[in-house]
């Protein structure tokens, strides 16, 4: 059997609705023949208060070391990413640093951010197969 790459991810996430990020990480975990490192951090410290500059001065700078090493940025296409700052910030990062983007569509989801269309490489649906093969094709 080959060896297979190992893909070190990053996956957007909202802290008021991770649901979707936690299903996200399943279906990876779950994937047949898919290694991956996830380099998000789905809670933050609740000593870091996000709303004070120094707050949002530590954790942009916790995203950015997140992002940067990164083969694939996947951001989570709910609605509530056109309201989040951080959701906007990682994909700034990401923009950045020239990582690919992913958007995942979570299930059942109609419309999604213009913000995470026009940012992400590609859009897939809420299955394994779409999410894996869209991680394998655009990383680098």
């Amino acid at each position: 059997m080959p060896i297979l790459k190992t893909y070190d991810l990053f996956i957007s996430h909202a802290w008021k609705y991770n649901q979707d990020y936690y299903k996200l990480e399943e279906f990876l975990k779950a994937a047949p023949l898919f290694k991956w490192r996830n380099y998000s951090v789905p809670t933050h410290d609740p000593l870091i208060d996000p709303n004070t500059f120094v707050g949002k001065s530590k954790l942009t700078a916790m995203l950015d070391n997140q992002v940067r090493p990164v083969n694939c940025v996947l951001i989570l296409a709910g609605m509530y990413a056109a309201h989040s700052d951080w959701i906007q910030k990682e994909i700034q990062l990401a923009r950045a640093y020239r990582k690919p983007v992913v958007g995942v569509i979570p299930w059942g989801q109609i419309n999604t951010p213009v913000s995470v269309q026009n940012a992400a490489d590609i859009m897939v649906g809420w299955n394994t197969i779409s999410i894996v093969n869209a991680i394998r094709q655009y990383s680098i």
